[in-house]
């Protein structure tokens, strides 16, 4: 009995032909532009390296003994980048030219916040800070990266219409401050602004989403399931959701896809929290990357 009145939901909410046309193609074109976006070169295919700095001086180059070690290609002494109570510089060794947005320097102070905005090159190399807590580190961008150059493209489960399913949203009173874990085992501070319930195969399940940037532009889930380390990546998926419209959120999972600890080691990313670990395997979206 239960089996025919889900027979009958499906049937019910089975898309038109010109709308399941029209989504395919949606679908596609997203997953085309997650691909360019990971090959570009400044892509997490690129990301090469991830240094933490100590406090005081941190030297740089393709030599061995550099606390920040550069590709072979770059010079064996390049200079130093130099922690001092949360103010990141670099200061070039004479002689060596560097550039930042085109123009040549020899010294530099980093805006963290900026990210590759704030950046330095050399020899196709680019560096620029990041912030994690109290710590900073060097981010290393080579688009000669060997997993970039070799990269073949994102495997997928079929795509499943039912997976895209209106989830019912419940804001709270007051944004609430969620403690996200990392992979540094460090817990990250961010915004919930409320939670989402949704129905699947008769069960009823809840997520809680938050802001990823400050922008609040969309819905940012962390998520785990059953598929995690068997079809899909250990750590758990990604999926962004545009804001609840009249109390109902478009949870598409047809577009979860692998975070950027898949592609580089160089990640820093946050894990689903234990509210976000679902009993129950979401059979969509992207499966766990394999460097072929």
């Amino acid at each position: 009995m239960w089996g025919l009145a889900l027979l009958t939901a499906l049937l019910l909410a089975a898309p038109t032909p010109h709308a399941a046309k029209t989504y395919r193609a949606e679908i596609e074109k997203h997953r085309a532009e997650r691909v360019a976006d990971l090959r570009a070169p400044n892509g997490w295919l690129a990301v090469a390296g991830l240094f933490w700095l100590r406090e005081g001086v941190n030297t740089v180059g393709s030599d061995r003994d550099k606390a920040v070690r550069l590709p072979r290609r770059a010079p064996r002494t390049l200079g130093v980048f130099e922690l001092k109570k949360g103010t990141v510089t670099f200061t070039a060794d004479a002689g060596v030219r560097l550039t930042s947005d085109g123009k040549a320097v020899n010294h530099f102070t980093f805006d963290p916040r900026q990210g590759e905005k704030s950046a330095i090159a050399i020899a196709g190399l680019t560096m620029f800070v990041i912030k994690r807590g109290d710590r900073y580190a060097v981010r290393l961008l080579d688009p000669e990266r060997t997993q970039r150059r070799t990269f073949r493209g994102l495997r997928y489960y079929p795509l499943r219409p039912w997976y895209r399913l209106r989830a019912t949203f419940t804001p709270y009173a007051k944004a609430k401050q969620v403690a996200v874990p990392n992979v540094l085992g460090m817990p990250v501070p961010m915004e919930s602004p409320g939670y989402v319930t949704f129905t699947l195969r008769g069960a009823s399940y809840r997520l809680e989403p938050v802001y990823e940037t400050e922008a609040r532009e969309n819905l940012f889930f962390i998520f785990k399931d059953l598929t995690s380390g068997k079809e899909t990546y250990p750590a758990g998926r990604f999926l962004h959701s545009p804001l609840p419209q009249n109390g109902i959120v478009d949870l598409d999972f047809n577009r979860a896809y692998n975070p950027p600890c898949a592609f580089t080691a160089f990640a820093t990313c946050p894990l689903p929290t234990k509210e976000n670990q679902l009993n129950v395997a979401i059979r969509a979206g992207e499966l766990n990357y394999t460097h072929r």
